[in-house]
């Protein structure tokens, strides 16, 4: 398939760049942030390393 309008291939670009923006806006595992969304999220659907990354992170924090 291959695309001919120069105005849909600007908006696919700008459709593809937003997503890309948007899907980095994830906050940093063990921030504050991360715990408090962690938190908010049902315990059933973490995976083994966010309960692993929520316990080093969030409830046995190493002292700085």
């Amino acid at each position: 398939m291959k695309i001919k309008s120069p105005g849909l291939q600007l908006s696919t670009c700008t459709l593809l760049l937003t997503l890309a923006a948007l899907s980095g806006c994830a906050p940093e595992v063990g921030s504050e942030r991360w715990c408090e969304a962690m938190k908010e999220k049902p315990s059933g659907d973490w995976t083994v390393n966010e309960a692993s990354d929520f316990a080093r992170h969030c409830i046995f924090p190493k002292p700085e």
